[in-house]
């Protein structure tokens, strides 16, 4: 349907179905038309407040990544255009990331010296790829597949990374060339080049550190002596901008870097220059596993958290066009020489309590970010190095959850021991090896235990049409009836195990003339399962029992009626437990009393 044909169009329906379908590809439309004059100050006064908190991360970010620090602030721009277009989110930030940032310094270190223009390159190469797997993942629709990390691992990951991200920064911080990427090789160097500390940066560094981890604790100092819940926030928050501002200003009054002081330097007072990322077939090789990893450990962090904030405003959030979303942003970043980006979780919650109402937001942030890289740039030249580092430091321990260990150790080993096994590869091997493990461990914890689904045989609780575990109730019992009820979807990895549990029940209730199972839980039955059922059905027919269904759901009888194993089914189908029951029951009644009738010798008159 053309757009003249819609405006001409008078049916309702007709503009409705286009309106949806444009507002699918293009979120933006589903909000633009109806913009005002109260959303506009709204997103303006949160811009601005996102832009004081911007500038300091994403200089340190890119710095992290082994980038110029430009590179963070281009980052900040075009990218956040792009999501305004194509993002469901009202309120995420998109841009630099800490863990994005040290897995993006992890995957172009080893093939370029960081700083150097094929490094720049390779990351906008690296963002490249990034955008189009996020892209081509949302246009095919594969959000689901965040779900292959779980919860525990994901929680262990951003544990072991903000560690390792604090760990990384310590060099920095004390003035020591940096060097790893593992736990063990940063501590390695730290204790082997002790002796190359250099007294003014440490002073300076662990000043800012403490500055910083103080304005963390200031909030309820702050409400104690009357300031509201938002002014008392706001101003915690522009801690790590005081801290620039005035460790800025400490170097350019007692020049510092003419004392060893490493600083940020001069920054170019240009906006992002257009250029293409390179197209080398080894690069791209080298750089697609890395960029797939940054894609999904990106796309979980920004969904988690826009979901979690879209809830509070009752607003939606779409994880597949966010894909696509963030898929267009690190597009956006690859072609303004920038660095793989995705949503941050600070600068979110920044913007979300600020008041932001739209993406516009990010888009007006975007502006401030470029007014900065016009105008301010000359200020920033005197910035240490070490401030950058405290900061990434204090930013990447909030992502450390030992509360969740401890959580997750009382309510399950197994997930626990996931998390351990994350941590521990994520620390000796790097990001990357974490998240290949998580996803790993995920996987195999999933087919572990729905492999071995749980079942229980059901009884009757008395004058009741409920039915539950005989294991945890006094209920009604048949010695001929065995009611096994299936909690879990039959599928390929737990097919047998349903054949095994069948057939031990069958070994032992030798007086069982029928069994039915109970499929309220059952939401897929594919073929190996199909096969099952139909092998349990021919070896229970072969010992004289009968084999019932109930409960089935509708997609799942659908799928059944497509095969012949309703035909050959033994026995019937029915739509809730209590009916077998009552049925079987009857019928078992009725066969006695036949029995009875037929052994009974007549009387003699």
């Amino acid at each position: 349907m053309s757009l003249w044909r819609w405006k001409s169009s008078d049916d309702p329906r007709e503009q409705i179905h286009f309106r949806a379908r444009l507002a699918r590809y293009f979120p933006i439309s589903g909000w633009l038309p109806y913009y005002n004059r109260h959303l506009l100050s709204d997103d303006l006064v949160a811009a601005i407040i996102v832009t004081l908190m911007v500038i300091p991360q994403a200089l340190a970010y890119a710095i992290l990544a082994g980038l110029p620090a430009i590179t963070g602030l281009y980052a900040s721009m075009l990218p956040l255009l792009a999501y305004t277009v194509f993002g469901t989110s009202r309120t995420l930030a998109v841009g630099p990331m800490a863990i994005v940032s040290l897995m993006t310094a992890a995957a172009l270190s080893p093939l370029y010296a960081a700083g150097t223009p094929s490094y720049s390159q390779a990351a906008a190469t690296l963002a490249m790829l990034s955008g189009l797997i996020l892209a081509v993942m949302g246009l095919l629709r594969l959000g689901f597949f965040a779900n292959f990390l779980s919860h525990p691992v994901v929680s262990g990951l951003l544990t072991a990374s903000g560690i390792l991200i604090a760990a990384s920064q310590f060099a920095g911080l004390l003035g020591i060339g940096g060097s790893g990427f593992t736990l063990i090789d940063q501590l390695g160097h730290l204790v082997t080049h002790l002796d190359a500390l250099h007294w003014p940066t440490f002073a300076l560094g662990a000043s800012a550190l403490l500055f910083l981890l103080l304005m963390r604790r200031a909030g309820q100092v702050l409400r104690r002596l009357g300031l509201g819940p938002g002014a008392a926030t706001f101003i915690v928050r522009l801690g790590p901008v005081i801290a620039v501002a005035t460790t800025t200003l400490l170097s350019w009054w007692l020049d510092l870097p003419a004392k060893g002081v490493n600083v940020v330097g001069d920054i170019p007072a240009h906006l992002p220059p257009l250029a293409l990322p390179s197209f080398d077939p080894s690069l791209l090789r080298d750089l697609l596993l890395p960029a797939f990893l940054i894609s999904v450990v990106g796309f979980i962090e920004s969904v988690s958290l826009a979901q979690m904030l879209a809830a509070r405003r009752r607003e939606r959030v779409a994880p597949d066009q966010e894909l696509v979303g963030l898929g267009t942003a690190n597009l956006a970043a690859a072609f303004s020489s920038a660095m793989p980006v995705t949503g941050s979780l600070s600068r979110t919650v920044i913007n979300f309590d600020a008041g932001a109402r739209t993406p516009a937001a990010g888009a007006f942030a975007a502006v401030g970010v470029a007014l900065v890289i016009l105008f301010l740039t000359s200020l920033i030249a005197y910035l240490p190095v070490a401030t950058l580092a405290a900061s990434i430091i204090v930013s990447a321990l909030t992502l450390v959850d030992l509360p969740g260990l401890q959580r997750t150790w009382r309510y399950s080993r197994s997930d626990f021991a996931a998390m351990c096994m994350t941590i521990l590869l994520t620390f000796v091997e790097g990001v990357e090896a974490g998240v290949m493990a998580g996803v790993g461990v995920s996987l195999a914890l999933y087919l572990y235990r729905t492999s071995r689904p749980h079942t229980a045989e059901v009884g009757r609780l008395p004058g009741t049409e409920h039915f539950r575990n005989v294991q945890r109730h006094d209920t009604e019992v048949d010695g001929e009836i065995a009611l096994l009820r299936i909690d879990e979807s039959l599928y390929f990895a737990n097919a047998r195990y349903l054949e095994d549990t069948v057939y031990a029940l069958l070994a032992d209730r030798p007086s069982m003339q029928h069994i039915v199972l109970i499929c309220s839980a059952v939401n897929l039955i594919d073929a190996s399962a199909l096969e099952s059922l139909e092998a349990i059905n021919n070896r229970l027919k072969d010992s004289g029992i009968t084999l019932h269904l109930a409960e089935v759901k509708g997609p799942v009888m659908d799928r059944l009626k497509k095969s012949d194993f309703l035909e050959h089914l033994t026995g019937e189908s029915y739509l809730s437990t209590y009916a077998a029951w009552t049925d079987l029951r009857h019928r078992l009644h009725d066969e006695s009393l036949a029995e009875a009738t037929t052994s009974t010798p007549p009387r003699e008159s």
